[in-house]
């Protein structure tokens, strides 16, 4: 579900690297500033961030770049490259004219258009973190023009994002009891650790089923679905819950996926588990 959520949230939108509309940037023909005689080229410079600062196993992860041209002079058609580390998976960039690089996880964006003095510009790229990945992560951003930069100590960004040890949430399904179209269910939810999850959650698909009862957890129903709250379940922990449904007349199968909004998970697969309640 993580995922699913990430990757929507990963709709491309395009943003120009020019400077806001009305204004005229100043040029190599306007006046000089004191110390700006003699000057030439375009001094170019990029950064690079992080969003969360402290990565997780499993979880979204952005990145984004941002490129400043401080003059005197335009930048002919800048390229910026942004190199990702192998543990990121990338899932979206937000400028149209970003392309995969050469190599796995470069994102190459190429401006079809000169970059003024004075303005700035960036770009978004959003990624996942892999469940097995270690960190730290480490990113870097070049940007370059084809002309004069006069201070290319700035046109390199390096970045670092550690990454935290995660939990290891897992979730077992079985048939407690069953009489006429009145069915008990159990769910068990562990968690492996390290990290404590303070906010885990499960949430039920039981199709036609209609949720009745439940013990061990706060549960809600919505239309085909149930969500229980589980509140913290610490390293080590088990978490048992019951659950009443009404069936319809044919047998209803239920699927439980289990979850963290804040903290990663090393092994995903043992998140979701099914059973058919014959």
């Amino acid at each position: 579900m993580a995922q699913g959520a990430a990757r929507l949230a990963a709709a491309v939108v395009s943003l120009a690297l020019v400077g806001p509309q009305g204004t005229a940037p100043p040029g190599p023909q306007g006046p000089k500033g004191p110390g700006e005689e003699g000057r030439t080229g375009a001094d170019l410079s990029v950064r690079l961030e992080s969003s969360p600062r402290l990565a997780q196993p499993g979880q979204p992860l952005t990145y984004r770049v941002e490129v400043h041209n401080a003059g005197p002079e335009d930048a002919v058609l800048p390229l910026l490259a942004v190199r990702l580390p192998p543990g990121v998976e990338i899932l979206g960039v937000n400028v149209a004219e970003c392309v995969p690089g050469a190599t796995a996880g470069e994102v190459v964006c190429p401006s079809r258009q000169d970059v003024l003095a004075g303005t700035d510009g960036g770009m978004t790229i959003t990624g996942m973190v892999r469940p097995g990945a270690r960190g730290p992560l480490r990113a870097t951003a070049t940007l370059s023009s084809e002309i004069v930069d006069p201070d290319e100590t700035d046109n390199v960004a390096l970045l670092t994002t550690p990454v935290d040890e995660g939990a290891d949430l897992a979730v077992r399904l079985s048939r407690r009891a069953r009489a006429g179209r009145l069915v008990m269910m159990e769910a068990t939810v562990r968690n492996r650790g390290p990290r404590i999850v303070r906010d885990a959650a499960v949430f039920f698909r039981t199709m036609k089923a209609r949720f009745l009862t439940a013990r061990g957890a706060r549960c809600h129903s919505y239309a085909g679905y149930v969500g229980c709250e589980l509140g913290a379940v610490a390293s080590g922990r088990r978490i048992n819950l019951r659950l009443a449904f009404r069936a319809a007349r044919r047998a209803p199968r239920a699927r439980a996926t289990v979850y963290s909004t804040r903290v990663g998970d090393r092994r995903p697969a043992n998140n979701m588990a099914r059973i058919s309640l014959r």
